[in-house]
């Protein structure tokens, strides 16, 4: 019979300037991840909750049961506005800025999107099905390259969950790293499939099946990390923050439960290397309502440098180009002054 599994629980954020204590931002920066209650607004938590809910299908349905992997429609910038507002929140930023030991204007946003996940019995996607992942690192679909050492982190993830684990399940499972001579955290980090010559496998008992056959010796290693994981129990509003290199996978949510959950990533300027994971946000422009270039005319200037808007004392301001920002922006509400002085 298999061990119930070890739950975690937030902890709150902190009140005032800094959202994130020095106790979580340390678990972050050497365990791997930090698991905070309290950041975000209840009621913007809210709106995005129920403003989104209704664009995914109904539980239960032909339509609901044939989505077995990942990845939306609603990703930033989109029509629910309270997205947008989520993903560039002063308080959530500032929150990524002190894990990454940056000012906000140092952070890029990469990936900012809406996740539905439907509780089923059958695995309908085969060895690519999400509802009961192997456990993995996130790294592959973000970089080019490869995480630096750990004491050098250049991004930032996080799962801002709009539902609650009473209800649904569905927890994120996490392997707490325990010090730089861990022996589940080894260098480097490719004992996983989808890096190097091991094809891509998400269901956790198809990949440890293929493992098992082609890189028997991981077994033992690889039973450990799931011995080792701590799942949260998270209600909503509640936001998980990890890193491209920890441990961890989805789990099984009770069949027709429906969880909906906002996944972020944030990357310190200079990791070019990181992709950002949708179209470019200026592939919103054109739109009739306008809510990309709305967004960029009352963002404030670290709003805007989050995005990748030249930042005040960018050598791509003169007076050209500043008469002509103006003359896209302007009507909408920019305010050019501080990109002039």
């Amino acid at each position: 019979m298999a061990e119930e599994p070890v739950l975690i629980d937030p902890t709150p954020a902190a009140a005032g300037g800094d959202p994130l204590t020095p106790d979580q931002v340390a678990s972050w920066r050497e365990r791997g991840f930090c698991f905070v209650s309290g950041i975000l607004p209840a009621d913007l938590v809210e709106e995005l909750r129920t403003s989104a809910a209704d664009r995914f299908p109904t539980p239960g349905t032909d339509e609901a049961n044939a989505i077995a992997d990942f990845g939306s429609a609603i990703v930033f910038p989109s029509e629910v506005t309270a997205l947008n507002r989520v993903a560039l929140h002063r308080r959530l930023l500032r929150a990524m800025g002190q894990l990454l030991g940056r000012p906000i204007a140092d952070l890029r946003l990469s990936q900012a999107d809406l996740w539905p996940k439907y509780g089923r019995v059958e695995r309908t996607a085969g060895s690519l099905d999400n509802q009961d992942q192997r456990i993995h690192v996130d790294y592959p679909n973000h970089t080019l390259a490869h995480p630096a050492p750990w004491d050098r982190p250049e991004a930032v993830e996080a799962i801002l969950y709009l539902a609650d684990h009473a209800d649904c399940g569905g927890s994120t499972a996490v392997v707490p790293r325990t010090g730089p001579d861990d022996p589940a955290y080894r260098w480097p980090i490719v004992d996983t499939p989808g890096v190097g010559q091991l094809r891509y496998v998400n269901d956790r008992r198809a990949a440890e099946a293929y493992l098992a056959e082609v890189r028997p010796e991981l077994a033992p290693w690889r039973a450990e990390l799931y011995r080792r994981e701590r799942h949260t129990r998270y209600r909503t509003g509640d936001i998980i923050f990890y890193r491209h290199d920890t441990w961890h996978r989805g789990t099984p949510l009770r069949p027709g439960g429906f969880r909906l959950a906002m996944n972020l990533t944030y990357r310190r300027a200079e990791c070019e290397w990181i992709s950002t994971l949708h179209p470019g946000w200026s592939w919103s422009m054109y739109r009739r309502s306008q809510y990309m270039e709305r967004l960029i005319a009352t963002a404030d200037l670290d709003q805007r440098a989050v995005l990748g808007f030249p930042q005040p004392g960018s050598p791509y301001w003169c007076e050209e180009t500043l008469a002509a920002v103006e003359a896209r922006y302007g009507a909408l509400g920019f305010d050019p002054r501080p990109y002039r002085s």
